[in-house]
C-alpha cells in the first residue's frame, strides 16, 4: 500500500508546481513569472522574494541568456528601453508589471532582475518570447575556472598630490588558481569601485598570461578613483559574471583642497577691500583748501627775521590775532635814565667808537 501512495503524492506535488517556477539560487533571491511565454506587446507580472529590504532593482527582458550562464554580453543583449524599476519592501519581496519586448539579440530569453545600488545580486527566469528568433548560445571559450587562493589586499600609498585632490590609486593584489580542465589565456577581469551603497562602476582590465589547469598565479590590477574622492569605498573583482573578491578601501579627505579654499576666502576679500579703498580715495571730492596727505608740497625755505625781545610778560589785553608791534628807538631826550634837562650824549659801545680815539703805538726806542 505504501508503495502505491508514495508515487501518487510525488505526482501531485509536481503537478502543483507551475511551469514558471521561481528562479532561485541556493540561499539567494528568487524571481517568479506569471507566465512562461508571452508575445511582444503583452505584459506579465514579475514577483520576487529573498532580496535585501528597501533595495532598488531593475527588470529587463534579455536575449542570448540562460539562468545557468547568465546574460551573455551584459545589458547590451536586453531591451533596455522597456525595462522597469522596483523597490523591494521591508520583507525583501516585490511585485511589478513588466511589458514584453523583443531583445536586440535572439533567444533563449530571460527576465533579468539585478540590483542597482549596494552589493550586487541578480536572478533570471526563463521567458519564451513568441515570434522572436531563437539561436544557440555561443560556445564557452575554455573549460577553465578561476578560484581565489589568497586574501586580497590593496598595496600602495597616497602622495602629496593626492592630499591636494589628485586621483587616489592602489594596486589590487591576489593569487588565483585554475581549478578547471582547460587553460585560461589572457583573462579579462572586471574591477568595480563602489562608494557607500551605490552600485559599482566597472572597468575591464586584461591580465596577460596563460594559466594552465592546476596552476596558480599572482594577479596585480591597478585601481584608481576619481579626483577628490574620499570616504569608504569597496573594490570588487569579477570574472565571467562571477564575483571573485571584495576589498574595502578607506580614502582620506584631501585636506589640501580645504586649506586652499580657506586661504582663498581670506585673500580675495582682503584684496577687494584694498582695491575698493583705492577707488574711493580717487573718486571722492576734495574739500576747499584741503590737500591730500600723499601729495603735500615741500615747504620753501624762508629767511627768519630777528626781532628784538622785550622783557616782561606779554600784554594780556592783546588778542592772539593782533600782530606784535615793533618797539620804537628811544630819542636822546626821552631816555628813562637821563636827568631832567640834560640830554643824553650819544655813545657807541663798539671798540672803534670815535669818542675814544686810539692812536697807534709804535715800538722802538723813545
Amino acid at each position: 500500500m505504501k508503495r502505491i501512495v508514495l508515487p501518487v503524492v510525488v505526482g501531485l506535488l509536481l503537478a502543483l508546481a507551475g511551469p514558471a517556477g521561481p528562479a532561485r539560487a541556493a540561499g539567494g533571491p528568487a524571481v517568479r513569472l506569471s507566465a512562461s511565454q508571452a508575445g511582444t506587446g503583452g505584459s506579465l507580472t514579475v514577483d520576487g522574494s529573498g532580496w535585501r529590504p528597501r533595495t532598488l532593482l531593475m527588470l529587463l527582458v534579455c536575449g542570448r541568456a540562460t539562468p545557468a550562464r547568465g546574460v551573455i554580453g551584459g545589458t547590451n543583449s536586453c531591451a533596455n528601453g522597456d525595462g522597469r524599476a522596483v523597490t523591494t519592501g521591508a520583507d525583501g519581496a516585490f511585485s511589478r508589471r513588466l511589458p514584453v519586448a523583443e531583445p536586440p539579440v535572439p533567444c533563449p530569453c530571460v527576465v533579468h532582475v539585478a540590483t542597482v545600488t549596494g552589493a550586487e545580486a541578480r536572478a533570471d527566469a526563463v521567458l519564451e518570447v513568441a515570434g522572436h528568433p531563437v539561436a544557440p548560445l555561443p560556445a564557452e571559450r575554455s573549460a577553465g575556472r578561476l578560484a581565489v587562493l589568497s586574501d586580497t589586499r590593496l598595496t600602495g600609498s597616497s602622495g602629496l598630490l593626492t592630499w591636494f585632490g589628485a586621483p587616489p590609486g592602489r594596486t589590487l593584489v591576489l593569487t588565483v588558481g585554475n581549478t578547471g580542465t582547460g587553460a585560461i589565456e589572457n583573462p579579462v577581469f572586471q574591477v568595480g569601485t563602489a562608494h557607500g551603497v551605490f552600485a559599482p562602476e566597472w572597468d575591464e582590465q586584461q591580465w596577460r598570461g596563460t594559466l594552465a589547469p592546476g596552476k596558480k598565479a599572482q594577479i596585480k590590477l591597478p585601481v584608481e578613483l576619481s579626483a577628490g574622492a574620499h570616504g569608504d569605498y569597496t573594490v570588487t573583482l569579477r570574472y565571467t559574471g562571477r564575483v571573485l573578491a571584495e576589498q574595502p578601501w578607506g580614502v582620506g579627505r584631501p585636506w589640501g583642497v580645504t586649506l586652499f579654499w580657506i586661504l582663498l576666502c581670506l585673500v580675495v576679500p582682503a584684496a577687494l577691500f584694498r582695491l575698493g579703498m583705492a577707488v574711493v580715495d580717487r573718486v571722492r571730492p576734495r574739500r576747499p583748501g584741503a590737500v591730500r596727505h600723499r601729495r603735500l608740497p615741500r615747504p620753501a625755505l624762508r629767511p627768519r627775521l630777528s626781532r628784538p625781545r622785550t622783557a616782561g610778560p606779554p600784554d594780556p589785553a592783546a588778542g592772539p590775532a593782533a600782530p606784535t608791534p615793533a618797539l620804537p628807538w628811544f630819542t636822546p631826550d626821552a631816555a628813562p635814565d637821563a636827568p631832567a634837562g640834560r640830554p643824553l650824549a650819544p655813545h657807541d659801545d663798539s671798540p672803534t667808537s670815535p669818542t675814544t680815539p686810539t692812536t697807534p703805538t709804535t715800538k722802538g726806542p723813545t
